[in-house]
């Protein structure tokens, strides 16, 4: 299973829904904080993919629903400098969990569209990633994203596909 993770309001049921919806999201949507647990099944060409959502206030309890895990998408909201303080030590706090020793990490910088370019230069400078990705033994993969201008769309699916097993075929 794949598990999206992230803090408060970083845009993670938002980005699910664009994964799952072939990017039919326009600027008028708008998600509610999750209080629990979303499932999302993203199907990308014919193969089906179970991702589990845990709200932002979840945070506490995330190591609960580590068990089985293969990926995890990790989101951060980028145009929010004054979250990614708190972002980073819970990315930290998964990462250092030995359920996730073997886990995939995808570090999403997202609502790039509201984002100002070197926003994402700060945001990974803040999140300390240089000194993170020779410490951790997770390999990490940073993309940026926008739930409602699909950029990042494609590249994240891929990054799904690849070597995940697939919940069930269509």
């Amino acid at each position: 299973m794949i598990l999206c993770l992230g803090p408060l309001s970083s845009g993670k049921t938002l980005l699910l829904r664009n994964l799952q919806s072939n990017g039919n999201i326009d600027s008028t949507t708008t998600a509610v904080p999750t209080m629990g647990t979303n499932i999302f099944n993203v199907k990308i060409e014919e193969k089906t993919y179970e991702v589990r959502e845990l709200g932002g206030a979840m945070a506490p309890i995330w190591s609960m629903y580590l068990n089985d895990i293969v990926k995890v998408i990790y989101v951060v909201d980028a145009s929010n400098l004054c979250q990614i303080s708190a972002a980073s030590v819970l990315l930290y706090t998964i990462l250092v969990n030995p359920a996730l020793r073997n886990a995939e990490i995808l570090l999403v910088l997202s609502k790039m569209d509201v984002s100002y370019r070197q926003m994402r230069n700060e945001a990974l400078l803040m999140l300390q990633m240089k000194r993170l990705q020779k410490e951790v033994k997770q390999n990490i993969t940073i993309m940026e994203a926008s739930a409602i201008s699909g950029e990042g769309r494609k590249e994240i699916l891929n990054w799904i596909k690849e070597k995940t097993p697939t919940l069930k075929k269509q």
